[in-house]
């Protein structure tokens, strides 16, 4: 299934239905007096959490949603059916934008959750409902009224609970790969990782959900390389794993580039607390390892951990200082249908 985390849609409610003029006409019966019904109500639009769901791409196909329109009223008093309501079926943690990508209309954290959308117009009176004791012969009724209808974009934001960042190549897909079940891409060349992933990890009993985007360089904030569109799969996470590859040139730079990036984008990711690691250490001689380590020390203002993705060296410590974050009750508790799989226990 591809992954799609951004659709605009069109959706319009249903028109009511328009009321009736009749009188009733019946042998034998001397006075029939008036007998229109009432139009019925137009559908609405209702957006619903689905469960199971990770992506947008029912959207990429199909773009335009329109609910039934009201039945109009009939002789006899009958009123119109009620219109037929249209929902679309989202992910947890999908976001409703006006069309100026900008005015947040809602926001869906919860599976099962329902958000009318726009509700149908209400049918018009047939002439039955204005008969009164001085008006015993009405020959008016009302017009249905119309349904709602606009542009919306949907938004998805995936639900983690701790999201790693970094460089291309820093040996996130790796890291991803060894602590849980998940199955990204790896390989030798930059921008791997073309589309967000989640992966279920279990450290020492506790089970959160993990979220790997792809790298990051100078300049992602204006468009280069993939950009930071997919910065937004992070922002619900409480807490950001920051890879530094121990094979880059200068360490410190590199952790900085990245940190602008996160700046420039906003989001409050700069105000997240970050676990900052020293990748790949197992690649680089002791002297190198040291430098590389002092250098990211100075630009990060912390000790770094020292791991290895490739051999494991230092990933329980990593895992159970993002647990001790998280603490007992993850955000993502239903993020895990999406990640699939077993976890690794640490």
């Amino acid at each position: 299934m591809k992954f799609l985390d951004e659709a605009k849609v069109y959706i319009r409610s249903g028109d009511g239905g328009n009321g009736c003029v009749a009188f009733r006409r019946e042998k034998f019966i001397e006075f029939g007096g008036p007998s229109g019904g009432n139009g019925g109500r137009g559908g609405n639009v209702i957006i619903e959490v689905a469960d199971g769901l990770n992506t947008l791409i029912d959207y990429r196909y199909q773009q335009h949603f329109k609910a039934q329109k009201g039945e109009n009223g009939m002789g006899s008093d009958r009123h119109g059916a009620n219109g037929k309501n249209i929902v679309l079926k989202v992910p947890v943690g999908t976001q409703i934008f006006d069309e100026d990508r900008e005015t947040l209309i809602h926001d869906f954290t919860k599976v099962g959750e329902k958000f009318v959308l726009a509700e149908g117009g209400n049918g018009g009176f047939g002439n039955a409902h204005f008969k009164s004791s001085t008006n015993r012969a009405p020959r008016n009724a009302n017009p249905g009224q119309p349904g709602e209808e606009r542009w919306i974009w949907l938004r998805l934001k995936l639900i983690a609970d701790a999201g790693l960042v970094g460089m291309p190549n820093a040996g996130k897909s790796t890291f991803l790969s060894k602590v849980s079940a998940a199955r990204p891409k790896i390989a030798d060349y930059p921008f791997t990782t073309l589309h967000p992933q989640l992966g279920v990890v279990n450290a020492d009993g506790r089970e959160f959900v993990l979220a790997d985007i792809p790298g990051l360089i100078e300049g992602a904030h204006e468009g280069t390389g993939l950009g930071d569109r997919f910065l937004g799969h992070v922002e619900r996470c409480r807490v950001l794993l920051h890879l530094i590859d121990a094979t880059c040139e200068h360490a410190g730079k590199a952790y900085k580039t990245v940190r602008k990036e996160l700046d420039a984008y906003g989001g409050q990711l700069t105000d997240k607390i970050e676990i900052v690691a020293l990748n790949k250490i197992d690649a680089v001689e002791p002297d190198e390892l040291k430098k590389q380590k002092d250098r990211l020390k100075r630009a990060a203002k912390k000790t770094p951990l020292l791991i290895s993705g490739a051999t494991g060296q230092g990933v329980k410590e990593a895992l159970r200082a993002l647990a001790d974050v998280i603490g007992e009750s993850p955000v993502s508790a239903k993020a895990k249908s999406a990640a699939e799989a077993e976890p690794w226990s640490a």
